[in-house]
């Protein structure tokens, strides 16, 4: 039994038999010092657990609107915007001078070989034409 079906047994979930879910999941190494890693898939086990009896049908609850009171003013939705732009770009890491460097001669080398293949084919195309064609 894997470290993942053990925690959920002692959280109370159906048993791994009983989910469709888990037959479409690919198990975990059983290595108990293995990190459980979350893999992409959904789980509907605790929706069923505490559901309304036997749907397995997923079924995402819908948000309240926005009262209106935020969403009155639009200078106040601006602001709050580029405030958490501001934010956002803090938590950006930026490449220092060398790399920067090192990518623009990297971007600049390979529009040169790009042009220069393109040319080439585009000259070797052209005189195929004409000697083709006359």
């Amino acid at each position: 039994m894997s470290k993942r079906d053990r925690a959920a047994r002692a959280k109370g979930a159906p048993d791994a038999a009983d989910s469709v879910v888990d037959d479409l999941e690919t198990d975990l190494p059983s290595d108990d010092d293995a990190e459980l890693r979350p893999q992409g898939k959904r789980s509907a086990r605790g929706r069923r657990a505490a559901g309304d009896g036997g749907s397995s049908v997923a079924v995402a609850e819908r948000k309240k609107d926005a009262p209106e009171s935020a969403s009155a003013n639009p200078f106040v939705r601006i602001w709050t915007f580029l405030k958490e732009v501001v934010a956002e770009l803090k938590k950006v890491i930026w490449p220092t001078r060398r790399e920067m460097i090192t990518y623009t001669i990297v971007v600049l080398a390979f529009v040169v070989i790009m042009t220069a293949f393109i040319a080439g084919i585009d000259i070797a195309f052209g005189k195929g034409v004409l000697w083709l064609f006359g």
